[in-house]
């Protein structure tokens, strides 16, 4: 049974059913503008479902039935003047059929003095759009051809009146140069003007056009209009903006973070700033430039789970400092900042499924650890894009809002001093003791409080429930999966420490150059002073706080580690963390590049001398001699001593030194009964115990 105003597809011809006498339907074609309506019988209907040679359609007019018209607006009046011509008619089943119709219409026109012809459109047009008053909406829409190319013999427009000249037609040639001046000149992010674009196609037009008056050219608003008829808004926006920029903060969003969650600890987003702050020494004498500060965030509850305040540089390094905290418990670290607080007011303490970072830290071999270890997902974002751990970024500019109004030596836009200014990094005062109180105190106090106005709620939160990082935190663990999974805090350490490739010798475990030993190694027997053992090269882990010990893995793929610590031989380290190692390495480094430029220069200078004293030597000697090669090897011995006689009376002839008073002997150790030096060899080389 179909319904009336369904639209059918039959012959490819669509048809609206009018109605429903009992004999069968009524039905128009919708697309003609001849059509008039017809009836069909039931049974045809039926059997024309049946061959599946008929097809319901979506309505093409359905819109208008909810398209508004301003009241006491044109389009209103002419709609109800249309409505009032035809009313009397589309009450009466006999205007549907031929042979009633046309004494009803020509009745009508003879009331309103209407022509005929205009009553039969207004009829065709009622019932082709769907038999409602907004079918006889005037096509205003229609007119004027918008976003269509318009083409004429004669300049469009209004005639100039101030500007000289009769203007320029825009045929397909000028176009052309329209296009490849625009793709060249203006559709890019170098951030040129459409002026300097349109001076730029007047160059070119000119030469095609070496005699036309420049009155004549095409002007900037045909350029204009070129440009917005051609180019879409939004093509325009993505031609104009930067690539990098275009997909961080212009391409459009089509989800939120949280939706791709299933609750807490499921993604953790962590990230780097260096914050806009300069900061003072511990002694409040010298400026120590701005801070790094690494934050940890849980995605589903904007929890804070960890973070970093240091003076490091973004590194893999500092981001394991940042997860070590976001994974265990944040009452020793807080208490050393002045703030207690009971391990359920921050319980991030847990591994969670997956960590999302930029493509820097995170990206390498080095964290392959804790995947394997724990099975903890690693996920990058593409190079320049930020904006896939929007949270994170943002969180960073909601946290310095706490201090920045407040603190002195903040960063500005500029370091130029304007009249009555100063420059911002003299007016340092914090300390990095007293930033990190400021920071963690702020993290701290908007897990616990602040209320997150913009949070998009799932459909299962109630109302009553308050989107604070804590209420979200804890009304995920109890009615979401509590993604995060608890282990031991010193193998979750081990996990996050960073690794280095190191090889064993006989002088130890060779670590950043330095050398390492521990009782498990002597036993392995790999020290041993032979060449057969050949290189062995391992994986340490090592904490960049303290430079004493490293931990060895002695096996590839196991977990085992020996704790190895800094051999005799480098013990100038001993009591001070790896950066000072680095640092001292470093500048070893360049002081033995220092030195070997030297070097290099006086064995130069050397060779040379060496060089010339043999240059003169060969010059000096005699060409031939008088005696023959035998006699001259027989003449050996006695030409040796008669030179060292020489040598002997050259030497008595040398003057006497001045006597001097003999200094007493201090001996290190006690004198010795016999006068004898002490032996020192069972120190040396003594076996140890």
């Amino acid at each position: 049974m179909l319904s009336i105003n369904t639209v059918v597809l039959h012959a490819d011809c669509r048809y609206r059913i009018l109605k429903a006498p009992s004999q069968g339907y009524i039905w128009i074609d919708i697309d003609s503008d001849n059509a008039f309506p017809e009836l069909i019988q039931a049974a045809v209907i039926d059997q024309l479902f049946h061959d599946e040679r008929l097809k319901l359609q979506d309505d093409p007019y359905g819109e208008l039935v909810n398209e508004p018209v301003e009241q006491g607006s044109k389009h209103q009046h002419l709609r109800d003047e249309r409505m009032k011509l035809i009313a009397p008619l589309i009450t009466q089943e006999d205007v549907y059929f031929r042979s009633t119709r046309g004494k009803l219409i020509q009745k009508r026109c003879a009331e309103t003095g209407t022509p005929k012809k205009t009553l039969y459109k207004l009829l065709r047009q009622y019932w082709q759009r769907g038999c409602v008053p907004n079918a006889l909406l005037p096509d205003y829409r229609n007119a004027g051809g918008k976003g269509k190319k318009k083409v004429s013999t004669k300049k469009l427009g209004r005639p100039r009146s101030i500007t000289p000249g009769q203007g320029s037609i825009i045929d397909a040639s000028v176009e052309r140069m329209f296009r490849i001046v625009l793709d060249r000149h203006y559709a890019n992010d170098k951030g040129t003007s459409l002026p300097y674009a349109h001076r730029r196609f007047c160059d070119m037009f000119q030469l095609a056009n070496p005699k036309l008056a420049e009155s004549e050219y095409p002007t900037l608003g045909q350029f204009r209009y070129f440009w917005e008829r051609e180019y879409s808004k939004p093509e325009r926006v993505r031609l104009k903006t930067n690539r990098i920029t275009y997909a961080k903060d212009v391409r459009p969003l089509v989800s939120t973070a949280t939706a791709s969650v299933q609750g807490p600890g499921s993604r953790y987003e962590i990230d780097a700033t260096i914050a806009d702050v300069y900061l003072l020494s511990s002694d409040r004498q010298r400026i120590i430039g701005r801070p790094t500060l690494y934050v940890v965030v849980d995605v589903f509850s904007r929890m804070v789970a960890g973070f970093y305040i240091g003076l490091e540089s973004p590194s893999y390094v500092t981001a394991m400092q940042a997860l070590s905290i976001a994974m265990t418990s944040k009452v020793g670290i807080c208490h050393r900042y002045g703030l207690d607080i009971k391990p359920e007011e921050w319980p991030t303490v847990g591994i969670p499924d997956a960590i999302l970072a930029d493509r820097g830290e995170l990206l390498g071999y080095q964290i392959e650890s804790i995947e394997n270890a724990f099975g903890v997902r690693i996920e990058n974002t593409r190079p320049y894009g930020g904006d896939a751990k929007g949270i994170v970024e943002r969180y960073f500019r909601t946290l310095q809002a706490n201090f920045k109004p407040f603190a002195p030596g903040v960063v500005t836009t500029t370091t130029v001093k304007k009249r009555g200014g100063s420059d911002y990094r003299l007016d340092a005062t914090l300390t990095l003791e007293d930033f990190s109180k400021i920071i963690v105190a702020s993290i701290h106090q908007r897990n616990r409080s602040s209320v997150l106005a913009k949070y998009d709620r799932s459909a299962d939160m109630p109302d009553e429930l308050v989107p604070t990082p804590i209420n979200l935190w804890e009304w995920g663990i109890k009615n979401r999966s509590g993604r995060l999974r608890s282990a031991p805090p010193d193998l979750v350490r081990l996990a996050l420490l960073p690794r280095q490739k190191v090889t064993v010798s006989n002088l130890g475990i060779n670590c950043f150059g330095e050398y390492y030993t521990s009782s498990e190694l002597l036993k392995s027997g790999w020290l041993h002073r032979d060449s057969s053992l050949g290189r062995i090269e391992l994986e340490a882990a090592y904490d960049p706080a303290d430079a004493e010990q490293i931990y060895l893995f002695p096996e590839k793929g196991i977990n085992t580690y020996w704790v190895c610590s800094l051999s005799d031989r480098s013990r100038q380290f001993r009591g001070q963390t790896m950066w000072e190692l680095w640092a001292s390495k470093e500048r070893q480094k360049k002081a033995t590049a220092k030195a070997k430029i030297v070097d290099e220069s006086s064995k130069r200078q050397l060779e040379n001398m060496i060089d010339d004293t043999i240059k003169k030597a060969l010059r000096a000697r005699p060409l031939a001699s008088a005696s023959s090669k035998a006699e001259l090897i027989r003449g050996i011995r006695q030409n040796r001593t008669e030179e060292r006689d020489k040598e002997r009376q050259a030497q008595k002839a040398m003057p006497a030194h001045s006597s001097k008073t003999k200094a007493d002997v201090t001996y290190l150790h006690d004198k010795p009964e016999d006068g004898s030096f002490p032996d020192f060899l069972e120190d040396l080389f003594g076996d140890d115990e």
